[in-house]
């Protein structure tokens, strides 16, 4: 594996992190991740509140209305739960709308002779991103069961499972500016270990509170120059 390429690509990463345009970023993904689990969660209430209906008459009681709330607070602590979960895939997942931004940034500020990126068409991104986003929450729920079985084992599950995956994810995308997605794809193969590692690495501090949130830009940046160091190698 070429892991030397990680050190130096999260140490370049780290030392652009106060760059206006990663501040925008940053902003932007959270903006739209507390939105979207708001949204979401207001959805399962309304949902859980119409099923259930104003009022149920039950053997032997008789009509009661106080299901209806029941239900509605049963949904809004169930999303609370569960945000704890999908507030790491989800904002990893919409951070990929912006990866171009910042892998901009990053070849601007390390690598100005470069020429321009042949960038991705919005299209392809969005429907790259949804599908990315859809299968990281979709995996991470899964793996909840995988939690509860294996318990001591449950950190490096996540870390292994997201790590797989965001490396997978963020290579991919980096390396479609440059390459397209052929080219992506034969280098993403070539150096499979080295992207899985790298994605752990990147997964391992998304379980720290508050740090998570800068970690998906981090990610991002480290990707782009980790793909830099790997297509050097050939």
């Amino acid at each position: 594996m070429a892991v030397g390429v990680i050190p130096g690509a999260f140490a370049r990463a780290l030392g652009q992190v106060f760059d206006p345009r990663f501040r925008r970023v940053l902003f932007l993904g959270l903006g739209l991740t507390i939105g979207l689990l708001v949204a979401v969660t207001a959805a399962l209430m309304w949902v859980l509140g119409w099923a259930v209906g104003d009022s149920v008459t039950l053997p032997f009681v008789g009509p009661v209305t106080w299901l209806n709330d029941l239900a509605s607070a049963s949904g809004f602590l169930v999303m609370m739960l569960a945000s704890v979960f999908l507030m790491i895939p989800v904002s990893s997942g919409i951070m990929g709308f912006f990866l171009e931004e910042v892998a901009d940034a990053v070849e601007e500020e390390h690598y100005p002779a470069l020429p321009p990126a042949q960038g991705v068409p919005f299209i392809e991104t969005l429907m790259d991103t949804l599908g990315f986003t859809g299968v990281i929450i979709v995996a991470n729920l899964l793996a909840l069961i995988l939690y509860l079985i294996f318990a001591p084992l449950a950190p490096f599950i996540f870390w292994g499972m997201n790590g797989f995956l965001l490396g997978r994810e963020y290579f991919t995308l980096a390396a479609m500016r440059r390459v397209g997605r052929d080219g992506a794809q034969v280098l993403r193969r070539r150096h499979a270990g080295t992207i899985w590692f790298a994605g752990t690495l990147m997964a391992i501090p998304l379980s720290v509170p508050i740090l998570n949130l800068v970690v998906p830009i981090l990610g991002a940046a480290t990707f782009t120059h980790i793909y830099h160091g790997l297509a050097r190698r050939g």
